[in-house]
């Protein structure tokens, strides 16, 4: 029997590691993604202002991996009730797979945006991100950042910050959102005290403000006038890659995508069974992929086909939340909202505690010097 887990992100690196340990050793297990490392994408702002710290966000896929072959492939096309997968290099087939391939920026067809607009997928972005910002400090100006979920209130608060690490630079950070608040969809004590600490920070929060285009030197909205810009950061939501042509189909709560194929993380909606759609972060994909492996361990063991197990389901559950403004930090657990060190000493132990689930102990152990010595981080 072959089992393939497509993409490396937090759900297919996840879901691989505890396959490994669930899967009889006959099994054979390939994990699939065209990236050589795995990305620890909820940090990855801080690389905007701290570029030291992109050794400790990505990990080699052989490193995660304890038994599983990796694969280094573009997935193109799947078939869920086959097991079939056309890759940018060959095909595979597979007894029973998982899609975990994450999402990609969301333009919405909006004339410009993606032309001009940087994303924070991956560590280049960061890069192309603070390059641009350093440039425009030496010169003055407006950067606008498009979306105010929590990526992009974590790279206006970085860029604020960087700004204000240059006392002399002339910067203005802009930071647009189409609902009436910042952080939307969040409770109301969170999205307080997040526009607290981007106010702080100097932060030009503009809520119910929605673009329609962009040039190069101006953005269009349907709210009110032309906004002009230096620099566009794009943040303002996901959809499937290209594998799902640009899709991010719907699963339940077995997180069963075909007969063949489960689908978690990013890459799909999940609903649950009360029709509620759950939330695309970190934390959900992780624990989805504990439902996940526990379904295709089942199958696994009983065979795909005829009479089958009962599947087990996702109940979403949230943990809290925890956002990064600047060198300010806002947690959120239960009802309590945590703000200071003891919420930026959740966050580092969140990315600390990843770190070392993928196997990069090495990296976690550098993540918590780094975070110590820069206590304004």
């Amino acid at each position: 029997m072959h089992v393939a887990v497509l993409g490396a992100g937090y759900a297919g690196v996840t879901l691989t590691r505890k396959l490994e340990r669930q899967l009889p050793a006959s099994v054979e297990l390939t994990l699939v993604d065209g990236r050589e490392t795995h990305l620890v994408q909820h940090l990855l702002h801080r690389a905007v202002r701290h570029p030291t710290i992109e050794a400790q966000l990505e990990v080699p896929l052989e490193e995660c991996c304890q038994r599983a072959n990796v694969r280094h492939a573009t997935v193109e096309a799947v078939d869920y009730d086959e097991g079939r997968v056309e890759l940018d290099d060959g095909s595979i087939e597979y007894d029973l797979g998982a899609l975990c391939l994450g999402a990609q920026t969301a333009y919405y067809g909006l004339s410009g945006v993606r032309a001009h607009g940087t994303p924070l997928k991956r560590l280049r972005d960061a890069r192309a991100i603070r390059s641009q910002f350093l440039d425009l400090c030496e010169t003055g100006g407006r950067v606008v950042v498009g979306g105010a979920g929590l990526s992009g209130v974590q790279v206006a608060g970085e860029l604020a910050e960087l700004a204000r690490d240059r006392a002399d630079a002339d910067v203005e950070v802009v930071l647009l959102e189409q609902k009436p608040t910042v952080a939307p969809g969040f409770p109301v004590s969170f999205q307080e005290a997040v526009a607290e600490e981007l106010e702080t920070r100097g932060v030009d929060v503009r809520t119910r403000t929605t673009v329609t285009a962009a040039d190069e030197e101006t953005l269009t909205t349907a709210t009110g006038p032309a906004i002009e810009y230096d620099q566009l950061v794009w943040t303002g939501g996901i959809t499937g890659g290209a594998a799902l042509d640009d899709r991010r189909p719907q699963v339940r709560s077995t997180l069963r995508l075909g007969r063949r194929t489960f689908g978690l993380g990013d890459a799909v909606n999940v609903v649950d069974d009360e029709g509620k759609r759950v939330p695309a972060t970190a934390q959900t994909a992780v624990r989805q992929a504990t439902v996940a492996a526990e379904n295709i361990t089942a199958l696994a063991e009983g065979g795909v086909g005829g009479f089958e197990p009962r599947l087990s389901r996702y109940v979403y559950q949230s943990l809290g939340w925890v956002v990064t403004v600047g060198g300010g930090t806002v947690a959120q657990v239960g009802s309590q909202v945590v703000r200071g060190t003891p919420a930026k000493a959740l966050k580092t132990s969140i990315g600390v505690q990843h770190l070392a689930n993928v196997g990069a102990v090495e990296d976690a152990i550098e993540l918590i010097q780094e975070s110590v010595s820069s206590p304004q981080a």
